[in-house]
């Protein structure tokens, strides 16, 4: 991956981080587990260190109930 996608995918996980801590979870495992998401792989999401598929996004938006548009938001 180039810099600008580095930084892209820096951002989204960023956000959903954000949007875990707004929901009222201080502990990655804790959403994870609620959510029937493997922490490990959601460890990973939030820290930017895997390229993820798109269904693992949806899934992180589903659960948040917002939309995508919602989501990208401020990311640029």
């Amino acid at each position: 991956m180039n810099e600008q996608q580095n930084q892209t995918l820096q951002a989204i996980a960023d956000k959903i981080k954000k949007l875990r801590i707004e929901k009222g979870y201080t502990s990655y495992r804790n959403f994870a587990d609620d959510h029937d998401i493997e922490p490990k792989q959601y460890w990973k999401l939030e820290e930017g260190k895997v390229d993820f598929r798109i269904s693992s996004l949806l899934r992180i938006v589903e659960i948040h109930g917002i939309t995508m548009e919602e989501f990208f938001s401020g990311i640029n």
